[in-house]
């Protein structure tokens, strides 16, 4: 009974850094305690299946995980609002953290957009932004929520909305346990001497080539146990040669472990491997939802499961504006307005192609072999 208990609270633990890889005594006491209690166990799981690093103090756990590409943009940061963020907000997000880095321990939102707008006027930054217009502020207001989400800034007095119509400022304590924490990658940016974005980026992450036969088995390992716990599904088509042999062999291994470590379950087909979380909880997208931008997603999902290769965008366009027709008394108002079914297909699709179950390409929709789950047979009538 203490031995199943154990293994739940490693469990529980190890989820929870999956679904918060930066967890604080603030935001996160009791996931927190779990991590530290069990710190040794996760820490070697962690190091042996995934080649993750796990850092834990008394007011943070930090898992510094890999992302599995650097060309997936589906899964972006989001505010408040849950609207993604562009270049413009990333690049404020950066140029917040480095002038934190150099704050005193506390600083005012005022204050800390006068050094931010100092630093984006750097010439090699190419970044217009002068605060000027209310968008512009709102891009940093942001960015500040973000970074009190992250326990990174803690409010002292004020609030965003004050700074936002310029009638007031807010004040913050600078957690800097937090931030010296936040930076992952396998070198430190200050040694990349690459000259384009993509090939500073990529140095940023590259890991060792190994040179031998043991080694490369164990990178194998970690890329493809790091991509069934990060990716929704994988396609064995998207696999290289080495990891698709590796991944044959090795698959009821390197699903066992998840499973029992996570919780999650494989789902197993011939195009592919899902990892299945029961619990629906380590996700930061979910299908099927409620509500009207939930219910597009599922219709549209279910109308491409019903057909083969690629869809245009007109055929989908005229299938959202038909579904608006149809449903209009349940979704939300102005669901039939002329153009309001390019928003509508715009966010089912944004939900599809994050859960990999379709490619977006300019004028037309591929559908992948996942969201076949969702089509719909025919009805058996029986007297």
């Amino acid at each position: 009974m203490i031995q199943e208990e154990e293994r739940a609270q490693r469990r529980a633990a190890l989820r929870a850094l999956l679904r918060k890889p930066l967890l604080t005594a603030e935001s996160d006491p009791e996931e927190l305690t779990l991590v530290r209690r069990h710190q040794a166990e996760l820490r070697d799981w962690l190091s042996r299946e995934t080649g993750w690093r796990l850092h834990v103090d008394s007011e943070t756990a930090r898992l510094f995980k890999t992302a599995p590409s650097l060309e997936d943009a589906t899964h972006p940061a989001r505010g408040k609002g849950k609207e993604p963020f562009g270049r413009r907000r990333y690049v404020l997000l950066c140029l917040a953290l480095a002038v934190l880095e150099r704050a005193d321990a506390q600083t005012t939102l005022g204050r800390l957009a006068e050094e931010v707008l100092n630093a984006a006027a750097e010439p090699d930054l190419a970044l217009e932004f002068t605060l000027d217009t209310r968008a512009e502020r709102a891009d940093l207001v942001a960015v500040v929520r973000t970074l009190l989400d992250w326990g990174v800034l803690r409010r002292v007095a004020g609030d965003e909305e004050a700074y936002l119509s310029a009638t007031g400022d807010a004040l913050y304590d600078v957690r800097r346990n937090v931030l010296s924490v936040l930076l992952t990658g396998a070198r430190g940016p200050s040694t990349v001497t690459a000259a384009t974005f993509e090939e500073r980026l990529s140095a940023l992450t590259d890991e060792p080539v190994p040179d031998s036969d043991d080694l490369r088995n164990q990178a194998l390992r970690w890329r493809l146990t790091r991509r069934l716990l990060e990716d929704p599904v994988i396609y064995h088509h998207d696999l290289d040669e080495a990891e698709r042999a590796y991944l044959l062999s090795q698959r009821p291994a390197i699903t066992r472990r998840i499973e029992e470590a996570t919780g999650l379950v494989p789902e197993v087909r011939a195009e592919g491997i899902a990892m299945v979380d029961p619990d629906d909880e380590l996700t930061d997208v979910r299908m099927p939802e409620q509500h009207t931008d939930g219910h597009v997603t599922l219709l549209v999902a279910e109308f491409l499961a019903g057909r083969d290769g690629e869809v245009t965008r007109d055929e989908l366009r005229a299938f959202v504006r038909d579904a608006a027709a149809r449903h209009a008394s349940y979704w939300r108002k102005g669901v039939t307005e002329p153009g309001a079914e390019d928003e509508l297909l715009d966010i089912a699709l944004e939900k599809l192609a994050a859960l990999r179950l379709v490619v977006v390409l300019p004028d037309r929709v591929r559908a992948l072999p996942a969201i076949a789950r969702y089509a719909l047979d025919e009805p058996t009538i029986r007297n």
